[in-house]
C-alpha cells in the first residue's frame, strides 16, 4: 500500500474545487490560459478500457495515455474562484465549486509563517444589514401632497465644502437694494451625493481608471449630473492634472504622502482648480492598520507616479503628520488651503470608530471655517489590500456611527456646516440608491463608493470570498492588475459605459424615493422617513418602531 502523504495540499484542502468533465473537453487550453492565477494545469492519465472482440466474453484491457485538466494543488497557485474558465469554455467542461470544507485559513498560516493578504470585503458572515431593516415608511399623502417622480424638479445635490452659519455670512444690502458679499467666505461646491470614491492609479488597472474618469468626464459634460471621483492615495497622471477634467477629480493625500511630488509640481501648470482635497486619516475596511500595494502591482508608470522603487509600499496606519485634532485643522488651514489659495474645499477621512464622534464635534468648533467636510467610512467597506485578520475583525459599522456623528452636530446647533460623507459596505445588495438615500435620512449629505464602481465595471468578488485577489495583480478581469495581457481584458469603453448608465438608474431611483416623502431636495436627516421592525434598530438610531 502506498504510503499517505497526509501532510500534502489536496483539492478538499482549497477554498475551491475544479469540477472537469473530461469527455466534454476538447483540449483546447481556452482555460489553462485565461486562469491567470496558475490554478490549471494540463497532465496526462493513464486509462484502462475493458473489451471483448469475439462472439463470447473474452475480457481483454487496453491502456491509454489522455491529456486531461487538473487542478494545481499548492498554496501558491490555487483557485480563487473567479470563474474565469467556465466563461471561456465552449463546451461547459469546466467550472469552479465552493468548498465548504477548506482548511486554506489553517493551511496558510500553518506553511507560510504569515497571516493571511487579500482584498476585497470583509469576508465573515453576519447577520442582516441594518439599512436592509429600514424602510422609508413616511408617504406624503392627502395632507401633505407627494410630488410627481417624472415631472417635478428634484435639486438633488450635496455641499462639499464649509457652510457658514447665516449670521456669519458676509454678506449686505448695497445702496441699490442688492445683496453684496463684504468679505471672504468659504469655498463650497454643490455636487452629486453619489461620489467614487478614493481608489489609487496603483491599486487599479490604467484602463480601469481611465474608465472612471471616462465616465465621471461624461456624468458631468453630456447627462448634467456634477459627480466627481477622488483620486486615492498615489498621485495622478500628469496630463489630466493639466487637462480642464481636473475640476471633477478630488485630489486624495494620505498617510503614504505617494505621488504627491508630482501634484505640486503640476501646480502651477494647472487650467483649473481640483473639486476638492481629501485628506485620509484612516479608513473603514482595516482600520488601524494601514494599506499596501504589494511590489507585484508597482509597474514602471507607478513607480514614476509615486517616486518610489518595485517594492512593498506601505500606507502607514496614522497619518504620520497629524497628531492632534487641534494640529490637524491648523495643518489644513497652513498647507492645502493656502496651496490653493483658498479656492478649494478641504475634507477629511476617518475610519468610524468609538472616537470618531469625538473628532467630528473639535472640527465642527474649527474657528478658521476651512473644515470642508467629515469622511466617515464604515467596516464593510471594499479595500484593495489588507490583512485579513485586520479586514475581518477591525472597524464599526457606519450607520450608528454616522447617526450619532449627525445628532452631536444638530445638539450643537450646527448641522450641515461640515457636511457629512458616508461609505462602507453600502450597494452589497445592488441597491445603492435605496441605501444612499436612508443614508441621507440619518444625516448624511452623502455618501461614496468604491467597491461598486468596480463591480459596475465587472469585478467578479463577492463578499462571500469568491475571487478577492486584489492584492495579488492577478485581477482575471483586468480591474486590479498592473500585468498588460489582463489589463487588456478590460474594454473601457464598456466599463465607462456601465458606470454611466449606473449613476442614471441611480438618479431616477433618487427621484423615486425623494417624490414620496414629498422632498423636492435632499431629505437630509430626515429620519421621521423612515420606519423599522427592529427594536434594537429603533431605539439605537432614534427612528421610528412599527410592528
Amino acid at each position: 500500500m502506498e504510503t499517505m502523504k497526509c501532510l500534502d495540499v489536496t483539492p478538499n484542502d482549497l477554498p475551491w474545487k475544479i469540477v472537469y468533465d473530461a469527455h466534454r473537453c476538447t483540449m483546447c487550453g481556452s482555460c489553462v490560459a485565461t486562469c491567470p492565477f496558475g490554478s490549471l494545469e494540463v497532465k496526462v492519465e493513464r486509462r484502462r478500457m475493458i473489451f471483448s472482440e469475439g462472439d463470447f466474453p473474452e475480457p481483454k484491457s487496453r491502456f491509454s495515455a489522455v491529456p486531461v485538466i487538473k487542478q494545481v494543488n499548492n498554496l501558491k497557485h490555487y483557485c480563487r474562484g473567479c470563474g474565469s474558465c467556465e466563461k471561456v469554455c465552449p463546451n461547459d467542461a469546466i467550472k469552479a465549486d465552493r468548498n465548504p470544507d477548506t482548511r486554506h485559513p489553517l493551511l496558510v498560516r500553518m506553511h507560510g509563517g504569515d497571516s493571511i493578504k487579500r482584498g476585497g470585503r470583509k469576508n465573515i458572515a453576519t447577520q442582516e444589514r441594518t439599512l436592509d431593516k429600514l424602510v422609508v415608511g413616511r408617504i406624503s399623502q392627502m395632507t401633505d401632497p407627494s410630488l410627481d417622480a417624472n415631472r417635478h424638479t428634484f435639486d438633488v445635490l450635496a455641499p462639499f465644502g464649509r457652510v457658514l452659519d447665516p449670521t456669519k455670512l458676509k454678506v449686505e444690502v448695497g445702496d441699490d437694494g442688492k445683496l453684496k458679499t463684504s468679505g471672504p467666505a468659504p469655498p463650497v461646491n454643490w455636487i452629486y451625493p453619489i461620489m467614487i470614491g478614493d481608489m489609487s492609479i496603483g491599486a487599479l488597472s490604467t484602463r480601469m481608471w481611465e474608465a472612471m474618469a471616462m465616465a465621471t468626464a461624461y456624468l458631468n459634460e453630456e447627462c448634467g449630473l456634477p459627480v466627481r471621483m477622488c483620486s486615492g492615495e498615489g498621485g495622478m497622471p500628469e496630463k489630466l492634472m493639466r487637462s480642464k477634467y481636473l475640476k471633477y477629480m478630488i485630489i486624495q493625500i494620505a498617510s503614504g504622502h505617494f505621488g504627491w511630488n508630482r501634484i505640486i509640481k503640476a501646480m502651477p501648470h494647472m487650467i483649473e482648480d481640483p473639486a476638492g482635497v481629501l485628506i485620509k486619516i484612516g479608513q473603514g475596511a482595516k482600520p488601524g492598520d494601514g494599506g499596501m500595494l504589494q511590489a507585484a502591482k508597482v509597474a514602471e508608470h507607478i513607480q514614476a507616479i509615486r517616486g518610489v522603487p518595485k517594492a512593498d509600499l506601505l500606507s502607514p496606519p496614522n497619518h504620520q503628520g497629524l497628531y492632534s485634532i487641534e494640529e490637524s485643522v491648523q495643518k489644513m488651514f497652513l498647507s492645502f488651503n493656502a496651496a490653493f489659495k483658498f479656492r478649494v474645499p478641504v475634507a477629511i477621512k476617518v475610519s468610524a470608530s468609538a472616537t470618531s464622534v469625538s473628532v467630528y464635534n473639535n472640527l465642527v468648533r474649527d474657528p478658521y471655517n476651512i473644515v470642508g467636510g467629515f469622511f466617515l467610512d464604515g467596516i464593510d467597506g471594499g479595500t484593495g489590500a489588507a490583512q485579513e485578520v485586520s479586514l475581518d475583525h477591525t472597524g464599526h459599522p457606519i450607520v450608528s456611527k454616522l447617526r450619532d456623528c449627525y445628532q452631536a452636530s444638530v445638539k450643537q446647533g450646527r448641522q450641515g456646516q461640515i457636511p457629512l460623507w458616508a461609505a462602507g459596505g453600502l450597494g452589497k445588495t445592488g441597491d445603492l440608491a435605496a441605501d444612499a438615500f436612508k443614508m441621507i435620512c440619518l444625516g448624511a449629505n452623502g455618501i461614496f463608493t468604491g467597491k461598486m464602481i468596480m463591480q459596475m465595471a465587472g469585478c467578479v468578488g463577492n463578499d462571500q470570498g469568491r475571487c478577492n485577489a486584489c492584492n495579488t495583480g492577478q485581477c482575471p478581469v483586468g480591474i486590479a492588475t498592473q500585468i498588460p495581457q489582463l489589463v487588456h481584458r478590460l474594454d473601457v469603453d464598456k466599463a465607462a459605459q456601465n458606470i454611466v448608465n449606473s449613476f442614471l438608474a441611480m438618479d431616477h431611483e433618487l427621484r423615486k424615493l425623494m417624490a414620496p416623502i414629498g422632498n423636492s431636495s435632499l431629505p437630509v436627516g430626515r429620519s421621521d422617513a423612515l420606519v423599522t421592525t427592529d427594536k434594537n434598530v429603533a431605539d439605537r438610531l432614534g427612528i421610528q418602531y412599527a410592528c
